[in-house]
């Protein structure tokens, strides 16, 4: 990870999320395992039947809660990597500003191209009315 050129408090991050991740998945497994073998009863102890069976419960409740804290200990693992990679991928988030800015520009430049040609078109319009104005009959007769 160190040749991608990350700095030492992400590299350490990844670190700990790849252990983690191993460190679940193994229990899972190793509990799984587990509980399986004690399913097939095939234990030779010097303890009653009975007790076998309840010592044999107790331990599936133990492993099956110690499945259940590993799934939801990688449930956290991946809400945690989600959460650093909306919080840390500037890359996608500068793209995103880029294309949006991108777009804002080309409608600021159809809306600049409007107002020029609806300026042109008004002033053209005011020379007429100007023209018309200071050479029309009824100028004279106001002022008269």
């Amino acid at each position: 990870m160190a040749q991608r050129g990350l700095p030492q408090s992400k590299e350490a991050l990844l670190k700990s999320y790849s252990a983690r991740l191993k460190d679940d998945v193994k229990s899972l497994l190793e509990n799984f395992e587990e509980i399986i073998k004690l399913a097939k009863g095939e234990s030779d102890s010097q303890l009653s039947r009975m007790t076998q069976c309840e010592q044999d419960t107790y331990e599936m409740h133990v492993r099956s809660a110690n499945i259940v804290r590993a799934g939801e200990s990688l449930m956290k693992l991946v809400s945690d990597i989600k959460q650093y990679l909306i919080l840390n991928d500037f890359p996608s988030v500068n793209d995103a500003i880029t294309q949006n800015s991108k777009i804002f520009r080309q409608k600021q430049a159809e809306a600049d191209q409007k107002l020029m040609v609806l300026r042109d078109d008004m002033a053209a319009d005011l020379y007429d009315l100007e023209e018309e104005y200071y050479n029309s009959v009824y100028k004279c007769r106001i002022a008269d």
